[in-house]
């Protein structure tokens, strides 16, 4: 009976992981064929007759082998590795929705952090509301940025318009224009937060997401090629003043304070007080810029 009940099991696999494999095909199709060249800075051309990217083209974008790559889209049992699915996701410029759709298909798990994190409680997303105007997120060992107020995505630009993938204050600090232009002392925070990461990281040295965030670091910036090559390490911060050039309202001045939520996972509440009236004046400023029509 036992072995009856494990031959029937596996076909039954099988079939699951083949009708999977089909599915992931004919989204990735679905996704590509809805790009068009010029989204993604390439030349139409006269001759092009697929919609949207062709498959090269996308292999070549999403730094993968062409070969490789058709045989994902013809179904075949292939090893899919979440650094490629994140390229991927990335090239077909594919959602949260989408994204999320596109590993459950590969039976993968994300590594970047989710739209929806279990470690932000309704109570966490009260406090932070409550804690208006001052600026507060909450942050993992990583980075990852898994839950911000209204005046923290306002203090370095506009982080309600970066995708959520990308709300990582690495990933900000060393790629993104706004943010870099935002940070007064900008060389010491990058190496700073460099420091950071590598002593955090050596608990987690086996996991897809940090490597994946370390090789786009490398990739994107060479300051942070750099900095990474130094080796330098440091622990848990004592909280200090930082100053925001905030393209809003002008000069903060803040005292910064991490608040440890849970040692397992490094999350933590940042927060933003200002330091003196004008900072504080400013930043009330910059809480009714960004109050919703209607607020008070």
């Amino acid at each position: 009976m036992t072995t009856t009940t494990g031959a029937t099991a596996a076909p039954h696999a099988a079939r699951g992981a083949a009708v999977r494999r089909h599915e992931l095909a004919a989204f990735l199709r679905s996704r590509r064929e809805r790009i068009t060249p010029e989204q993604v800075g390439l030349p139409r051309g006269i001759r092009r007759r697929t919609p949207g990217l062709r498959r090269e083209e996308v292999a070549q974008l999403s730094a993968v082998g062409v070969t490789w790559y058709t045989w994902l889209e013809q179904a075949r049992d292939i090893q899919v590795s979440v650094q490629v699915l994140d390229a991927l996701a990335r090239t077909l410029r594919l959602d949260v929705s989408e994204r999320a759709h596109l590993f459950q298909l590969a039976a993968a798990v994300d590594p970047t952090p989710a739209a929806r994190c279990p470690t932000i409680t309704p109570a966490l997303s009260e406090m932070l509301r409550a804690l208006e105007p001052v600026p507060a997120c909450i942050q993992n060992s990583r980075y990852d940025i898994l839950a911000h107020n209204r005046t923290y995505g306002r203090l370095m630009g506009d982080l309600d318009a970066v995708p959520p993938e990308d709300r990582n204050s690495l990933i900000l600090v060393y790629t993104h224009p706004e943010w870099r232009r935002s940070i007064v002392d900008l060389e010491e925070t990058r190496r700073f937060m460099a420091a950071k990461l590598r002593a955090a990281m050596a608990g987690h040295l086996g996991e897809p997401a940090w490597k994946m965030l370390v090789k786009r670091l490398t990739a994107e910036s060479p300051e942070f090629r750099d900095i990474w090559e130094r080796y330098e390490v440091m622990g848990v911060p004592v909280a200090k003043t930082k100053q925001f050039l905030n393209p809003y309202v002008g000069l903060l001045t803040m005292d910064h304070t991490d608040l440890w939520l849970n040692p397992e996972s490094g999350a933590r509440m940042v927060t933003y007080v200002p330091v003196n009236e004008e900072s504080r004046e400013r930043l009330a400023e910059l809480d009714a810029l960004t109050a919703p029509v209607g607020h008070g």
